[in-house]
């Protein structure tokens, strides 16, 4: 049962970021518990597992008497989500260079050319899926399990500001992007995992600047 209980409250984790970052349930939304595990069909104590996750993540936070709430999206906060990015990303990246195995290096090739396939049908749903799925590849080939999960709320508030602020051209220069750090790592390419890491965060920056008019 216990294992169970494990396997659902993963699941729920996976379908409420999904929902939060698609803003599904967007910035500043409230509901309970129960309305949401109704919603999404699973039991309350799985879900009450993957909420408390999310909110240790800073994507929900807890209103005594009423509920969860999604928290919102700041600027101030992105940035310095961006900030943080940059130092890990950069590390983990270049690690997944120098350490993944070569059934790793195949498939970060085959998620490249994935992403690019999405993205030149705009298929952003699957185009975010592929990007979380090669997030959390690329942390497991650097073997370095502290800056992967310290990384990985990092990524979800991203990726829920760029759905949010995007336009159709983005997904095309975002897929470029990612799949250059792919390229490189799957080339086993140190130096290239870590400057196409630091044109990714230019570019999120340059993006959220321009998307909120402070350029």
């Amino acid at each position: 049962m216990a294992v169970d209980i494990t396997s659902q409250a993963s699941k729920a984790y996976e379908i409420v970021e999904a929902m939060i970052v698609q803003l599904k349930l967007p910035p500043g939304s409230l509901f309970s518990e129960a309305e949401l595990s109704a919603r999404i069909g699973i039991g309350r104590t799985p879900l009450r597992e993957a909420l408390q996750k999310l909110a240790q993540e800073g994507l929900l936070r807890a209103m005594p008497r009423r509920g969860m709430v999604v928290t919102e999206i700041t600027i101030t906060d992105y940035l310095a989500i961006l900030e943080t990015r940059r130092v890990l990303d950069r590390l983990l990246f270049s690690k997944a260079a120098r350490r993944a195995t070569q059934e790793q290096r195949r498939h970060f090739e085959q998620w490249a050319q994935q992403m690019e396939k999405a993205a030149a049908g705009q298929d952003l749903n699957e185009f975010l899926r592929l990007d979380r799925e090669s997030d959390e590849a690329l942390g497991l080939a650097a073997r370095n399990s502290f800056a992967a999960r310290a990384r990985k709320p990092l990524h979800a508030h991203c990726r829920r500001f760029w759905y949010q602020y995007r336009h159709d051209s983005d997904i095309m220069r975002s897929a470029e992007l990612h799949a250059a750090i792919l390229r490189a790592v799957a080339e086993g390419n140190q130096t290239a995992a870590a400057v196409h890491s630091d044109k990714l965060i230019d570019h999120l920056e340059h993006f959220a600047r321009e998307a909120l008019d402070l350029l």
